[in-house]
């Protein structure tokens, strides 16, 4: 058995998995997720524990999978379909539905063109403090 040093925390796991503490700290608390304790009482899981996750995350489409999220720093990440775009000069103001819902980034004309959006497009709001940016969901081919 591996030493709880070779161990995941919980908030290492939870970056591991894309999902948020709280939601790891649920999992184990409800046995969801096997743990070992340590000396001091500490939650401490196996890479083997998490691989079920990783495996199940794996066969879910690339835009509802968590592997998406795993690439990308922020977490606030608002999947949608872009419903306008209007670009002048050197930004661009980018409008996409969310749910029942609309977000607006403004970002530069370039990264309009160099992601190749138009409208009706996959893509996510990636939302970091006051910044919003827009990742392409789909391949533009």
């Amino acid at each position: 058995m591996p030493t709880t040093k070779q161990m995941l925390t919980p908030r290492e796991a939870a970056r591991m998995l894309g999902v948020s503490y709280p939601t790891i700290k649920q999992w184990i608390l409800s046995g969801k997720l096997k743990t070992v304790q340590t000396p001091g009482g500490h939650h401490r899981l196996s890479e083997a524990a998490l691989k079920p996750f990783l495996t199940k995350d794996k066969t879910k489409p690339t835009a509802e999978s968590r592997q998406r999220y795993r690439r990308v720093s922020g977490r606030n990440q608002l999947a949608g379909k872009v419903v306008s775009i209007h670009i002048q000069g050197l930004l661009a103001e980018v409008v996409l539905s969310v749910a029942d819902t609309h977000v607006t980034a403004i970002i530069t004309s370039n990264a309009v063109r160099e992601l190749q959006l138009k409208k009706g497009d996959l893509a996510a709001a990636l939302i970091k403090s006051t910044d919003v940016m827009i990742e392409r969901l789909d391949d533009p081919s």
